[in-house]
């Protein structure tokens, strides 16, 4: 299963062709279950620039399978730690909502396609951050 990350969606929306999102149309053509996370959701959404591109967003997104974090303090210490972990090895992810995600993926045992060269770096330091690169 995969996690789509907000990266690729935001290419895929505006009908870009990149490597990224040829690999999102190999995932459906192989049938390979995907979804967003709670945060590309929201992320995407704000990004709308009318209501009524919003509202088209919405409903379209409302279609699309959506992973969580778990519901708990633990998930927000893990989020955090990862955090505190990568700074401690030099290395300083620019997007607090990319932790989110990459913890999203983490936690639900799924693969994560990006376009975010974030990712790749946090990968190089989390194993369990696997990506999906078929």
């Amino acid at each position: 299963m995969i996690l789509i990350d907000t990266s690729v969606l935001i290419d895929f929306f505006r009908g870009r062709e990149t490597d990224k999102t040829r690999l999102m149309d190999k995932a459906h053509e192989m049938g390979i279950p995907y979804g967003i996370s709670a945060f590309s959701y929201m992320e995407l959404l704000r990004g709308a620039r009318t209501d009524g591109e919003f509202a088209k967003l919405r409903e379209y997104l409302s279609t699309q399978a959506i992973y969580y974090l778990p519901e708990d303090e633990e998930a927000y210490s893990g989020v955090a730690y990862m955090y505190f972990d990568l700074l401690r090895r030099g290395v300083t992810p620019r997007n607090t909502v990319d932790l989110f995600i990459a913890f999203t993926a983490i936690a639900n045992g799924l693969m994560l396609l990006h376009d975010d060269r974030d990712f790749d770096m946090m990968a190089s330091y989390l194993p369990e951050l696997k990506m999906f690169e078929a």
